[in-house]
């Protein structure tokens, strides 16, 4: 069971995925969680602990996603792999889409706040960290670098996908496609 923090922190997610980052305030995220007026700023002193708070509990939701989906970095099946990409991208875009949303308008606050951007940069670079090591498993020669590449490539059909939907969109051709050319397979 979520304790108050997570609740105020899920909430956190919800406002901005609605309002972008000017919605996110105290009263926002208290009246959203549900929970007594002040609970927000009881967790979080600051509105940039916040925003680090909201940016963290992302990452650890997003590395749950990864756990759930995939398991630890393992035997040399792409296949496998593939199938986990695919059902991260439909997670996204489906069940997780809230959780999008609030990450795009961390990113694009993050332009021009430096203090936004840069715990956006540590958990995308720990989660390359951890993802790189199934680039690793099935023989990649440049894990990170290809992560990135791929990530890369998720982003954008993430990005597009909120912003331009397509009817009966299917990730899994071009996730094949592009982890087939990174590996050379």
């Amino acid at each position: 069971m979520p304790g108050r923090r997570d609740e105020v922190l899920d909430a956190a997610i919800a406002v901005l995925a609605e309002g972008g980052l000017r919605r996110l305030t105290y009263q926002a995220v208290d009246t959203a969680a549900g929970v007594p007026a002040g609970t927000t700023s009881n967790h979080f002193r600051s509105r940039d602990s916040l925003v680090s708070g909201v940016v963290t509990h992302l990452e650890s939701l997003d590395r749950q996603d990864w756990e759930r989906t995939a398991g630890e970095p393992a035997a040399e099946d792409p296949e496998a792999f593939v199938e986990a990409l695919t059902h991260m991208v439909r997670h996204t875009l489906g069940p997780g889409r809230h959780r999008t949303a609030a990450r795009y308008a961390l990113i694009l606050e993050g332009l021009a706040r430096p203090d936004v951007r840069e715990p956006l940069s540590r958990a995308q670079d720990s989660l390359i960290n951890w993802v790189s090591q199934w680039l690793a498993a099935l023989g990649s020669p440049a894990p990170r670098e290809h992560c990135r590449v791929l990530f890369d490539y998720l982003d954008g059909m993430i990005f597009h996908q909120v912003a331009l939907p397509q009817d009966h969109f299917d990730p899994e051709p071009g996730i094949r496609l592009v982890l087939s050319a990174l590996l050379h397979r």
